[in-house]
C-alpha cells in the first residue's frame, strides 16, 4: 500500500504553504505531494503540482479530493482549514516555527514524518554551514549598519524574528531586535516616528506579496532625515526569500548580506 518507502509514510501529501512544498521536494518526498498552494515557487516540478488555493483562502473540499494521507500546514493563521481537515478524518502536521532554530527543526519534523529523515538532516547541515560562512565573514567588518524590515506598510509591522536573525547573520543590527520574541505580526506593529528615531542606515521591505513602492517610503513625512533615505538605502527582498521559512531562506540571507556589504561605512 505504501510502496517503497515503508509502511506507515504517507505517500499522498497535500501542502498548503509554499515552505512545506519547498521541504517535502528538498527532503526526495516531490514524487509524492498531489497539490500545493498557489504561492508554491520552488523548486520549478512544484509549481506544476495542482493547485489547492492560497495562504488562508483554501476550501476543505478541494483538498480532500486529492486524498492525501497528510496535508502539510503552517502558522496559525490556517487553524480553521486545519480545523476542517482534521474534522473529516485527515491526518495533519501543522507547525508555527517563528526564529531559524524553529525553521530548522520544521524540516526536520517533515523529513521524519515523510520517512525521508536522512536527507533533512543534510539539508539542515547545509544550511547550518551557510550561516556560519556568513556570519563568520560578516563578523570581521569593522562596523554593523542599523537595518529596518518591514514586513507591511499600513499599519507598519516589524520582521518576524527569523528576519530578524538573518539580519544579524548576514552583518547588519536589527532596530526592531526587541520586538523578535512577538510571534504575532500585530504585536510587531511599529509606529513611523519610532524607525525615525532609531534611524536605520539601510531600509529593507518585503509586503507579502505586493510589490514595494520605495518612492512611498522615501515620501513618508519625517523620514527625509532618516539616514535610509537620505543614502538612498531602500531596497526589497522578495517575499519568497525571506517569508517562507524553509530553506529558501538560505536565498534571502546572500541578498541581505550582498545589501549590507554594498553599504557606504
Amino acid at each position: 500500500m505504501y510502496g517503497k518507502t515503508g509502511v506507515g509514510f504517507p505517500q499522498r501529501i497535500v501542502c498548503l504553504t509554499a515552505d512545506t512544498a519547498e521541504i517535502a521536494h528538498a527532503v526526495g518526498a516531490g514524487d509524492r505531494v498531489v497539490g500545493v498552494p498557489g504561492t508554491a515557487r520552488r523548486p520549478d516540478e512544484a509549481r506544476a503540482k495542482p493547485k489547492v488555493g492560497g495562504f488562508t483562502t483554501f476550501r476543505a473540499d478541494k483538498i480532500l479530493a486529492l486524498e492525501p494521507d497528510l496535508v502539510l500546514a503552517f502558522s496559525d493563521l490556517q487553524a480553521d482549514v486545519v480545523r476542517d481537515l482534521v474534522a473529516a478524518g485527515v491526518a495533519v502536521l501543522c507547525t508555527n516555527q517563528r526564529s531559524l532554530d524553529e525553521a530548522l527543526s520544521t524540516i526536520l519534523v517533515i523529513g521524519g514524518a515523510l520517512g525521508c529523515e536522512a536527507r533533512a538532516r543534510e539539508v539542515v547541515q547545509d544550511m547550518r554551514d551557510e550561516m556560519k560562512q556568513v556570519r563568520e565573514y560578516s563578523s570581521l567588518w569593522p562596523d554593523r549598519p542599523r537595518v529596518y524590515f518591514e514586513e507591511w506598510f499600513d499599519p507598519l509591522i516589524a520582521g518576524i524574528r527569523w528576519v530578524s536573525e538573518l539580519i544579524e547573520v548576514a552583518g547588519g543590527q536589527d532596530v526592531f531586535a526587541d520586538l523578535r520574541d512577538r510571534r504575532s505580526a500585530g504585536d510587531r506593529v511599529v509606529a513611523p516616528e519610532d524607525v525615525v528615531r532609531r534611524d536605520p542606515e539601510i531600509i529593507l521591505a518585503s509586503w507579502c506579496g505586493k510589490p514595494v513602492d520605495r518612492e512611498s517610503i522615501a515620501s513618508r513625512p519625517g523620514w527625509d532625515v532618516v539616514e535610509a533615505v537620505k543614502r538612498g538605502q531602500i531596497h526589497e527582498v522578495d517575499g519568497g526569500d525571506i517569508l517562507v521559512p524553509g530553506p529558501s531562506l538560505m536565498h534571502g540571507l546572500r541578498h541581505i548580506h550582498e545589501i549590507i556589504q554594498a553599504c557606504p561605512g
